[in-house]
This record gives C-alpha cells, sequence and structure tokens, in this order.
C-alpha cells in the first residue's frame, strides 16, 4: 500500500494545497495542509478535502469539522511556504499550528474557524458531505464544502474577474518533499467544436 501512496502522489501533479484551519470543541484553532484538495462546482461554490489518518488515529482537522461543520481553506503562497511547513508536523491537538508557525489568526466573517492573514486568497467553508473512503490502515474521510465566502486580496483581481496567477504566486504539492509555484506559466487554448463554446470557468 505505501507503494501504491507513492504512485498516486508522484503521478497527479502538481496539487493545490488545501491549507485547513479549523477549531475545537476546546476552542483551540488548528491549522494543516492537504494536499488531495479539488475544486468541485462554481454553482454553488463548492471543494473538498480528503482528511486520511495518522498512526492509526482520526487527525485534529477531521474531529473539527465533525464538531463545527466549518473549516477555512487558505491560499499557499510562496512567501508563507516555510510556514505551511511546520503545521505539517505532528502537533498533540491541545497545541495551535498558528502559534507553532508564527501565522495570524484573524476572524472570518460566516463561520468560526479563523482565517490565516498572511495568505493572499482564503475561503470560509460549511461542510455539506463527510463521505468515508477506502478501509484501514489506509483509509480517509472525503469533505465535501460549500464556499460561503471568499477572500481575495485587491490587487490580484484583475479585469473580468480574473486572478493575477503571478501575482497569487500559488504553491503546489508534487511528491515527497517537493513542491512547485505558479511563477512559470504558458496557455493553450481549448478548441473549438463546431459552435460549442466552453462555458466561463470550464477552460
Amino acid at each position: 500500500m505505501p507503494g501504491v501512496y507513492k504512485l498516486l502522489s508522484g503521478l497527479v501533479v502538481p496539487r493545490p494545497i488545501g491549507f485547513a484551519s479549523t477549531v475545537s470543541a476546546e476552542g483551540v484553532f488548528n491549522l494543516a495542509p492537504f494536499s488531495f484538495f479539488i475544486a468541485i462546482t462554481p454553482s454553488p461554490p463548492h471543494v473538498a478535502i480528503s482528511v486520511g489518518v495518522r498512526s492509526g488515529q482520526t487527525k485534529d482537522t477531521l474531529s473539527n469539522i465533525r464538531h463545527t461543520g466549518e473549516f477555512v481553506i487558505n491560499t499557499v503562497s510562496a512567501e508563507i511556504v516555510e510556514q505551511m511547513n511546520q503545521t505539517s508536523g505532528d502537533w498533540p491537538p491541545e497545541s495551535s499550528e498558528f502559534g507553532v508557525s508564527g501565522l495570524t489568526p484573524v476572524p472570518s466573517d460566516i463561520v468560526r474557524p479563523p482565517r490565516v492573514a498572511e495568505a493572499p486568497a482564503n475561503m470560509e467553508c460549511v461542510a455539506r458531505q463527510v463521505i468515508p473512503v477506502g478501509g484501514p490502515p489506509y483509509g480517509a474521510h472525503l469533505v465535501i464544502a460549500e464556499v460561503v465566502r471568499f477572500h481575495v486580496l485587491d490587487e490580484l483581481v484583475q479585469e473580468r474577474g480574473n486572478i493575477d496567477l503571478r501575482a497569487l504566486q500559488a504553491v503546489g504539492r508534487l511528491a515527497g518533499t517537493w513542491y512547485c509555484s505558479t511563477d512559470n506559466q504558458f496557455e493553450l487554448d481549448r478548441p473549438v467544436v463546431g459552435n460549442a463554446h466552453p462555458p466561463d470557468g470550464q477552460r
């Protein structure tokens, strides 16, 4: 099974990082990165993170989402990638990764978990489904959530609502200890067949 993980994580690349902030029943702020993270649909906007187990135990992120039904996805930029890496450690539940990493929690508008102040963008999320996938010892839970509020730095938003990807400098996960950024980019126009045009956002 570990070999299968290396195949998946090495072939499904690059992966965006779902940098999730949650809050525990005791009020402790938790912050953890998940590279099994996707956008699902824009109407209404939904995203999903896959939360695995650690040493056979439920991760704090999943426990907190089950308690509150809420979390925040914070965009990892090149400026905060080192702090993000610090939060990936096996910290005990009573420790806040905000303190460990030096990142700053700020109140969200709608959900209880805080946002990361240093992140260039944040998505406040409400969990809609938590689906167990697979079995022990490597099973996971797929958390499907609706994004109920977006926060994006003004300077990142271009005409027609496009995001300036070079300025965003989002970091993605490759395999092992390897990461990548959105620094090098190129365009490929999607072919138009007949009179069919892809809907905006689906190109």
